[in-house]
């Protein structure tokens, strides 16, 4: 089920470029979780994210002090066990995305441009396993009807595949990486990516963007 691109068709522009935009899809996690629990600054991640798609305007392009932005990022990256909130994870994975193409920025030949991919498809996956989990428990029996066996709730790979959340997320990393190997190296192939992600206003759990 795992998403596979040939990042090795793209350039160090083009892989930047489509990281950033399916970043564009996961902060909105970030934020609901920031405002639900009172930790982090969203405005952070934000501001970050908005100077690589500065870096992307080669017109314009601005300079990254990598090790900087990596130590304020780092002080937004939320403890899972500390929190008591299922819209950690995916907000974990927001920050550890956006971490992972700081880190491929320095160092084009990491697997960071390949964890953002991941990190965006896993926040799906698992917000879908979650779901469809919690369907199911609400149409059980009731407790004593359930022998041991049937006790515990299975989710497989191909419900999960099959969800139209997961066939979204697919289908949006394919169309943007397609559209990035041919597109220029400009500020316009930029605005036409986001455009791309951003078409329905939600983030790729389905949360919607708050303008």
């Amino acid at each position: 089920m795992a998403i596979h691109h040939p990042f090795n068709k793209l350039s160090q522009w083009q892989q930047v470029a489509f990281s950033a935009a399916l970043l564009e899809r996961m902060l909105p996690n970030y934020h609901m979780f920031a405002e639900h629990v009172e930790f982090g600054d969203f405005k952070v991640l934000r501001n970050q994210l908005d100077l690589i798609w500065q870096w992307l305007d080669k017109a314009n392009r601005c300079k990254i002090n990598y090790d900087a932005q990596i130590a304020k990022l780092e002080e937004q990256v939320p403890d899972p066990d500390a929190f008591d909130f299922l819209g950690v994870f995916p907000a974990l994975d927001s920050a550890m995305a956006l971490m992972s193409l700081f880190q491929a920025m320095q160092d084009p030949e990491s697997d960071g441009f390949v964890n953002v991919s991941k990190l965006s498809e896993n926040s799906v996956s698992y917000y879908v396993e979650l779901s469809l989990a919690q369907q199911i428990d609400e149409i059980t029996p009731e407790e004593d009807e359930i022998t041991p066996e049937e006790d515990e709730i299975v989710i497989s790979p191909q419900q999960i595949a099959e969800h139209p959340l997961m066939q979204w997320e697919i289908a949006t990393q394919n169309e943007l990486f397609e559209f990035l190997t041919t597109a220029s190296e400009n500020k316009a192939s930029c605005v036409q990516a986001k455009a791309m992600v951003l078409e329905e206003g939600l983030s790729n759990l389905g949360i919607e963007i708050n303008a």
